[in-house]
């Protein structure tokens, strides 16, 4: 039977209640998921009642992957993004004395046991980007030279030296203009008249003499 999956991995989270504890995410070259009550197993479930360890949780299939179910475990179906609801015992597969239901692209499972719940849904963990095609190349040359064009258009459509000279000079037109306006409100728009030779001259001032000094 082909192993090859239309998924390209499984997601997994623990919850502790409604507390996410611990999260997994297995990519499509590791084709078994084996669960065991370890640190160093690929995923340590601990507070689940496993028969074995390490316990085959789940397995690659044609359409997605095969999931045991743990001996005293619920198992809950989410299709969609609906509710979870029970999965019924006639769904369930059976190989030896192991049940199991299929998880597909549609689906996200939940195994539950005490307090403690496993999310089991597919992932994309290990996804290699696609290589850039023709079209690709040619969407990228034109920003590059949508985005270096647009200095070079700045440049030559920005002011010439002349019409910054104009700019300069109509800006102090109205500098002047706004100045003679303000002298006009204030009433000092008359020019003052200059002063005469007397009035020019410059005071002589007030001189302190000494104490010891008298005036006659």
């Amino acid at each position: 039977m082909s192993t090859k999956a239309k998924n390209d991995g499984l997601f997994c989270e623990l919850y502790w209640g409604t507390t996410r504890n611990e999260v997994w995410s297995f990519d499509a070259e590791q084709p078994r998921v084996l669960a065991a009550q370890d640190e160093t197993a690929p995923l340590p479930l601990y507070g689940f009642t496993l028969p074995e360890e390490p316990y085959l949780l789940a397995e690659r299939t044609e359409h997605g992957y095969r999931v045991f179910i743990p001996p005293a475990a619920r198992i809950e179906r989410s299709r969609r993004g609906e509710a979870f609801r029970p999965v019924p015992d006639a769904e369930l597969q059976r190989t030896g004395d192991r049940a199991w239901v299929e998880l597909t692209q549609e689906d996200q499972l939940r195994l539950c046991e005490g307090e403690l719940s496993l999310h089991l849904a597919p992932s994309v963990a290990g996804k290699r980007p696609a290589a850039l095609g023709l079209k690709d190349f040619g969407w990228l040359g034109m920003v590059a030279i949508l985005f270096l064009s647009l200095p070079v258009g700045f440049l030559l459509a920005g002011p010439s030296p002349e019409r910054m000279a104009e700019s300069n000079a109509r800006a102090l037109t109205q500098a002047r203009e706004l100045e003679q306006a303000e002298r006009k409100r204030l009433g000092v728009d008359t020019p003052a008249r200059p002063l005469s030779p007397e009035a020019a001259r410059p005071d002589a001032g007030t001189r302190t003499l000494p104490a010891n000094l008298g005036v006659q």
